[in-house]
């Protein structure tokens, strides 16, 4: 996959602008703190990023209408151009362009998104989409781990312009990734004059519940996201009440989970290519809720097991339902589809947040987390007994691959 000239160029891009996103990201929040002295304001960034997810759907279908490459490209150099605005935003009354540009960021990362799920699944072997849907998990979660850093230094020494900056030009190099491609894209189907805007969006929907393969995946995706959520509120919990630690120690457990996502990315690929999805994914959930359920527990070796295997088990649904959904769906609705299952999926992790956010307050994390770490090996029980699960493909040399 790696020696593929085209494979290798979009993964550039994808590290590159990952790097900018990660760090800006975390910078975004503190920016927001500092000019104005208000949590919540600071947390606004975060939602303002997340919020166009719930418009997944209606954002998707621009994926269906175009090329999808000239729509990465584009994408990338409208946020290159547009971060600078940031430039502007130096005291507590100017914050309100900060999450402008966000709500904007995030929008533009939908429809990319969206993109990109198509484009790849029309350019590679199908029998290989498992590894290159690992391969950008590790890409992403390794960028994860450094990004932020540096971005936190570069604030702390000149200020968020300097984050902004350096993250439009993420933007231009990997809109330059993309343009370097040479995929061959058909032009894209002329909408159906029957059918109306709004059922031209829940298409997506109706073919994720109408498609026997991707039900449980896409179901259980949503259901172990919703618990990943309360397992996320409940990490400042665990640090303060069961292992008794400041909270900057939930950073080394994010690092160690940071890093479990990083290797499971390198070998979902193989799995995939000898285990059927629905298993994968099974047992992934079962390690993520083993994992979540440890945490409970007030031994430091323990948590940083616990966390290593939360990083190990919680991306494989996700891979796994990404890969059914670019293997299911056809071409000419992928876009609008994918974006609908990624509303489905990570819509329940938001909520999951503020409602553990919440439950942690009145129930203590011995209790919670067992409970979650039950709802999981029940999710997982599902499915791995969601009915028969076609054999996975036979491995494919990796010149096959037609990027």
């Amino acid at each position: 996959m790696l020696r593929n000239r085209d494979a290798g160029l979009y993964l550039s891009g994808v590290v590159v602008s990952g790097f900018g996103t990660s760090a800006m990201w975390l910078v975004a929040g503190v920016w927001a703190k500092s000019l104005t002295g208000s949590d919540s304001l600071a947390a606004l960034t975060v939602f303002a990023m997340w919020a166009p997810t719930l418009a997944g759907p209606l954002l998707g279908t621009v994926a269906d209408r175009v090329r999808r490459r000239p729509l990465l490209i584009g994408c990338n150099l409208a946020m290159a151009v547009l971060l600078p605005l940031l430039f502007a935003v130096d005291a507590a009354d100017r914050v309100w362009l900060l999450y402008s540009v966000l709500f904007v960021y995030g929008a533009a990362g939908v429809v990319q998104d969206a993109a990109e799920t198509a484009l790849v699944a029309t350019a590679v072997d199908k029998r290989l989409l498992g590894d290159f849907n690992g391969l950008r998990m590790t890409a992403n979660e390794g960028m994860k781990l450094l990004a932020p850093l540096a971005g936190a230094g570069l604030y702390a020494r000149f200020g968020g312009a300097p984050v902004a900056l350096l993250d439009a030009v993420t933007f231009a190099l990997a809109a330059g990734c993309f343009a370097l491609m040479r995929v061959r894209e058909e032009p894209p189907p002329a909408p159906r004059r029957a059918q109306g805007r709004l059922s031209e969006t829940a298409e997506g929907f109706r073919l994720l519940r109408a498609t026997a393969a991707l039900r449980p995946l896409v179901f259980g995706a949503a259901v172990t996201m919703l618990l990943a959520g309360i397992n996320g509120a409940a990490i400042y919990a665990v640090v303060d009440r069961v292992l008794g630690h400041s909270p900057a120690y939930a950073g080394v457990l994010y690092a160690v989970q940071g890093a479990g996502s990083v290797v499971i990315g390198l070998l979902a690929g193989p799995l995939l290519r000898r285990l059927p999805e629905r298993v994968f994914a099974a047992a992934g959930v079962a390690l993520f809720a083993l994992s979540v359920g440890a945490r409970a527990l007030p031994y430091d070796a323990v948590a940083l097991t616990g966390s290593a295997g939360v990083g190990l088990g919680l991306p494989c649904v996700l891979i796994a339902a990404l890969t059914a959904v670019q293997r299911e769906i056809p071409d000419r609705v992928l876009g609008r589809t994918a974006a609908s299952a990624n509303t489905l999926i990570h819509v329940p992790n938001a909520v999951a947040l503020a409602l553990g956010a919440g439950l942690i307050a009145f129930v203590d994390p011995a209790v919670l987390l067992p409970v979650t770490c039950a709802a999981g090996l029940l999710t997982a029980l599902a499915l791995a007994r969601g009915g028969p699960a076609p054999r996975p493909a036979r491995p494919a040399r990796a010149g096959s691959a037609e990027l």
